[in-house]
């Protein structure tokens, strides 16, 4: 891949020398790729870190959100194939994770290429997902249950203005994981790891562990302090183990 090589979904942290590997990071349902600016160049010299910039937000505000999971990891499977000349591993968190595997499923049947690894972070495994509503009915619901996970700059919501600007795109993505119903968990071609707050109020370690019944290359689970956010409180914690689990192959 040419080093100038440019993609609207992707902000790329590019190190000083060709990458041994890379690491996709998916942000949550209402996240951006900012979200993992402290990552950008956390894992060494050899890791080129590219975080996801879903339609809607940021640089990409005046296009129309995506509604769909499977829509974000289609437009994803056909925008990576130029950064596939080194291995990829992803880390995605919540709506990310979801993401993640459908993204992994697309990179197996039409390039035949296996994840170096696949991250997923507070997230029921695809086969124990539970129905939901859509996005709650009003604008005030829908903020109330934003702020009840955390994770979201309240600044943002808390600005009139700017709360006009962010709220079709969080919608949109909490219609997209109220879509995406149960369906049986085909395997992976590649090893899970998978992340969960001990104190999430909507997931359990159990149900995260779940992951293992579709990861027969290889399965671990990491419960850090916290809830649905911890990775913002433990940062240092987990970007130490992610940072182990990509560390070169012996």
């Amino acid at each position: 891949m040419a080093p100038g090589t440019t993609s609207t979904w992707l902000r790329r942290y590019v190190p000083p020398a060709p990458p041994r590997l890379r690491l996709l990071c998916l942000p949550h349902a209402g996240g951006s790729a900012s979200f993992f600016h402290g990552w950008g160049h956390a894992f060494g010299d050899d890791i080129e870190v590219l975080a996801v910039r879903y339609p809607g937000r940021q640089e990409r505000i005046a296009e129309k959100p995506l509604t769909a999971i499977e829509d974000i990891a289609d437009a994803l499977a056909d925008e990576l194939p130029p950064y596939l000349d080194a291995p990829l591993a992803v880390f995605g968190h919540s709506m990310g994770a979801s993401v993640g595997y459908e993204l992994a499923l697309r990179l197996e049947a039409r390039h035949h290429i296996a994840l170096d690894l696949l991250m997923v972070s507070c997230r029921k495994a695809p086969h124990l997902l539970t129905p939901r509503t859509a996005a709650p009915g009003g604008d005030a619901a829908l903020l109330d249950e934003v702020r009840r996970l955390g994770g979201t700059d309240t600044a943002l919501l808390d600005d009139e203005d700017l709360r006009e600007l962010v709220l079709p795109a969080i919608r949109a993505d909490f219609a997209a994981v109220a879509r995406y119903a149960a369906r049986p968990g085909v395997p992976l071609g590649c090893p899970v790891a998978a992340y969960v707050g001990a104190s999430d109020p909507d997931i359990s370690a159990d149900e995260v562990a779940a992951w293992a019944g579709i990861a027969p290359k290889g399965f671990d689970l990491t419960v850090l302090p916290g809830g649905h956010f911890y990775l913002v409180d433990q940062h240092d914690a987990l970007v130490k183990d992610i940072r182990a689990r990509l560390g070169p192959k012996r």
